[in-house]
């Protein structure tokens, strides 16, 4: 170009300089691998390479490899493995790499099943315990979170304080209205089970002795709870499709101090989607209105699972004395349990999970026994056994699923008579993101990572980012398959490769490798 404009000379002048000053810049920068070196050595633990990568939010895959040392992620990118020394190097080609799984409320006892392998063959690296009101029985938590770091469980365990057994604790009990003193006993210990690291209160208001709470006494919880920036997360006081709205009503008016969560959201005996969005439209208007979130969970069946007194009135229920009860009040006794199991689709619809009848059905039993369902249920008695219930339509239950706001659960223990404790991750994948493509394999997996972090408030987990631990699972979902069935509900889900817990691997090939999990502290 030829110019006899000064100006005109002296700005192409000056924008070749930039040209160059930028060009040299760009090739000095250091990449953020080679940051990575000058700020962290050469000596890696783990290599995961040619994964394809999915952060935990609702975003695509991308290639890339992750770089572990200890119990945290360094590096998520492109490695030059020659530029390092790593202890471990795993080749995900063709796989998913992907934060490891979160279940909001499970069952179990660490202390005597530690290994959890049910739940690491599912893909889940932390559990929620404490559930439905019924937390470990101290009145300082700390020792018992101490006993089980000291044993090492499979997985993480993030614990809740229990309603009931605050009750229990402060010697309100089964009150309805509990003494000034024991509602200031229960906040006492409330605070105190926050300050040792629980991660908020779970309430179990369809059970003994939670039942009995009213407004007043939750709400004061409540404002603790939301005091510390904590969750209530609450089995709700009743799941039918005549009284669940009533029940998420109350829920929300604790919202109105804290974060709340209803537990295992299912509308029993309801039918359709449009059900599900009258139920979900509730939760969005609170969502809308709230400074607090509000979140729901749930698992992929349409059978529940709890004790058989779910059938009995509350009149037959402690503290009253059943067996006077079935003296004076038999006939009625009777009546109520016939006409509560027929409500609930019949004694074909009760499983039992507990011997010595586990695997049959109420129908089945009584026609062992030669008599009504009725009177076998009046001997069995309240406490007396578990069961699965199959009251959930799977339109309705299916929608709920969707929300974006629902995350997912399992509501199942190593023990349970149910294939939701050994299935409901995998299931999540093989019909909901394989079989069906309700969901995309990205929002599948931010529904059991990032959102139930992001609720409970993990600190630095449910994403694969540099800086958060290394909860990592490597899988192809083509190959994940929920093997449990109602009849056979202990069989281990397959498909889940690899399974890292804070670093180390813990679960690979359907075997457990180590027991890499602690507690984890609000």
């Amino acid at each position: 170009m030829h110019t006899n404009d000064p100006a005109g000379k002296l700005r192409l002048k000056t924008l070749f300089l930039f040209c160059v000053v930028g060009a040299l810049a760009s090739c000095t920068a250091p990449t953020p691998f080679q940051e990575l070196l000058e700020n962290h050595g050469r000596q890696y633990d783990l290599l995961i390479r040619n994964g394809r990568v999915l952060e935990g939010l609702d975003s695509l895959a991308r290639p890339a490899d992750v770089l572990t040392r200890n119990d945290t992620i360094l590096f998520i990118g492109e490695v030059d493995t020659a530029a390092i020394v790593v202890g471990q190097v795993i080749d995900a080609t063709g796989k998913y790499v992907t934060p490891g799984f979160i279940d909001t409320h499970a069952h179990g006892d660490p202390l005597e099943t530690p290994g959890f392998e049910n739940f690491l063959a599912m893909g889940v690296t932390t559990i929620c315990l404490g559930q439905d009101g019924d937390s470990p029985e101290y009145e300082d938590i700390r020792p018992w979170m101490e006993k089980v770091d000291s044993i090492g469980p499979g997985v993480n365990v993030a614990l809740f304080a229990g309603h009931g057994t605050l009750r229990q604790l402060s010697g309100a009990g089964y009150k309805p209205v509990p003494e000034p003193a024991e509602i200031a006993r229960m906040e006492a210990l409330l605070i105190d089970a926050l300050d040792a690291g629980c991660f908020g209160m779970a309430t179990g208001l369809e059970y003994t002795p939670g039942t009995y709470a009213g407004d007043e006494e939750l709400a004061a919880l409540a404002k603790i709870v939301g005091a510390r920036n904590g969750l209530v997360m609450s089995h709700v006081r009743n799941e039918d499709n005549d009284a669940i709205e009533n029940s998420i009503r109350e829920l929300l008016r604790q919202g109105r101090y804290c974060n709340v969560q209803v537990s295992h959201l299912k509308v029993v005996y309801g039918k359709g989607a449009e059900r599900a969005e009258e139920v979900l439209a509730l939760l969005d208007s609170a969502r809308s209105n709230s400074a607090y979130t509000v979140t729901a969970d749930i698992y992929p069946y349409t059978a529940s699972y709890t004790g058989i007194g779910i059938v009995f009135p509350q009149w037959a229920k402690p503290p009253a004395d059943y067996e006077e009860v079935k003296r004076e009040r038999k006939e009625e006794l009777l009546n109520f349990l016939r006409e509560k199991v027929m409500a609930r689709n019949g004694p074909e619809a009760t499983l039992f999970g507990t011997e010595p009848y586990a695997g049959k059905t109420l129908a089945e039993v009584a026609a062992e026994q030669g008599r009504p369902f009725e009177n076998v249920l009046l001997d069995i008695g309240p406490g007396g056994a578990s069961g699965a219930y199959f009251v959930m339509d799977e339109a309705l239950q299916g929608r709920l699923l969707e929300d974006p706001h629902v995350m997912i659960c399992s509501d199942g223990s190593p023990n349970m008579h149910h294939p939701r404790g050994y299935g409901s991750f995998a299931k999540i994948i093989e019909q909901y993101v394989q079989e069906e493509q309700r969901l995309s394999l990205a929002e599948g997996v931010r529904k059991m990572t990032s959102l139930p972090a992001q609720v409970l408030g993990l600190e630095n987990r449910g994403l694969l980012r540099a800086g958060y631990h290394a909860d990592i699972l490597i899988f192809d979902p083509q190959k994940i398959r929920a093997r449990a069935t109602f009849s056979e509900p202990h069989q281990l889900a397959e498909g889940m490769e690899w399974v890292i817990v804070n670093g180390k691997t813990a679960f690979h090939q359907g075997q457990l490798v180590r027991k890499e999990g602690k507690v984890l502290k609000k």
